[in-house]
C-alpha cells in the first residue's frame, strides 16, 4: 500500500533536482549522450531522393574533410530554423550529407526547391530504422564525423547561429 507513495515521493525529488540543476546551470535537458561518439557510424544504406546522391555508410570513411551527417524533415519547424546555417557552411565548402527522416519524397523535394539545398548526398529514411540506429531521438539532429568516419560530436536539436559558432566550427578545425 505504500509502494505507491514510495515511488511518487522519488519522482517529486527527482523533479525537484531536475528543476535545482535548471536555475543553477547544472542540468542540461540537452544532455543526453550518445553511444556512436567515438565510434564509426553504423552500416547503413539509403536510396536517394530524386536527383540526389544516394547515402550510404561506405560514404563516411577516408573523407578529405570532416562531415557534418544533419536528419532532418520537411514537417519538422526546427529543421526551418536551422537550415541557414547549413546553407551557409555547404557555401562555404563543409560536406554536409543529409539523411530525410520519416517523409514523403514530394515533400522533402518541395522543402529543398523552397529553401535551397545544402546537402551533398541525401538519404531516404522513411521507416526511420537508420534513425533508430544512429540513435536520433528526434529531427533535427546533427552529428559530426572526422575524417575517419569516427562520429565526434552530437548536436540534437537546430543548429542556431551560435551552436555554429561556438560548436562547429572548433570541431571543423580541430578534425580538418
Amino acid at each position: 500500500m505504500l509502494a505507491p507513495l514510495g515511488v511518487a515521493v522519488a519522482g517529486g525529488a527527482g523533479f525537484y533536482a531536475m528543476l535545482r540543476g535548471l536555475g543553477s546551470g547544472s542540468y542540461d535537458p540537452r544532455g543526453v549522450p550518445s553511444v556512436l561518439v567515438g565510434k564509426p557510424a553504423p552500416a547503413f544504406s539509403l536510396p536517394p531522393l530524386e536527383g540526389q546522391p544516394a547515402l550510404a555508410n561506405t560514404d563516411l570513411t577516408d573523407l578529405p574533410a570532416p562531415v557534418l551527417v544533419n536528419f532532418w524533415a520537411s514537417w519538422c519547424v526546427p529543421c526551418i530554423v536551422e537550415h541557414p546555417q547549413l546553407m551557409r557552411l555547404s557555401r562555404e565548402g563543409v560536406p554536409v550529407l543529409g539523411i530525410n527522416y520519416k517523409d514523403k519524397p514530394a515533400d522533402a523535394a518541395g522543402f529543398l526547391a523552397r529553401h535551397g539545398n545544402p546537402f551533398r548526398r541525401l538519404g531516404r529514411d522513411e521507416p526511420g530504422r537508420v534513425a533508430i540506429d544512429w540513435g536520433v531521438y528526434g529531427v533535427p539532429e546533427t552529428y559530426l564525423l572526422d575524417r575517419q568516419g569516427i562520429v565526434r560530436w552530437r548536436w540534437p536539436g537546430p543548429v542556431t547561429p551560435e551552436v555554429l559558432e561556438q560548436d562547429i566550427r572548433p570541431l571543423l578545425k580541430r578534425y580538418s
